[in-house]
């Protein structure tokens, strides 16, 4: 979805482990109104443990209503409308 990003941030918790190590991240669409979305991400160590954060929000306006907006399942594995582009 196409738009002007209105805040974004990052913040570091602890220290996210060692070289190697395999950090998960799980983000989330924590709500989306007529012209603002926001997103946060949580990034966690081997432990569990939250190590970083980040969130964003978005002015959308009417970009939903672009004729090349998709669309995702909800838990954004699966395309339920429209279609990816290459953009390389």
């Amino acid at each position: 979805m196409t738009g002007v990003s209105t805040d974004i941030g990052t913040s570091f918790v602890r220290p996210a482990g060692r070289v190697g190590d395999i950090l998960h991240a799980k983000a989330v669409l924590t709500g989306m109104g007529k012209s603002l979305a926001f997103t946060r991400v949580d990034f966690t160590n081997p432990a569990g443990e939250l190590v970083a954060y980040g969130y964003h929000t978005k002015y959308i306006g009417k970009s939903s209503l672009h004729p090349k907006n998709v669309k995702f399942s909800e838990d954004g594995k699966d395309l339920i409308e429209g279609e990816l582009e290459d953009v390389d």
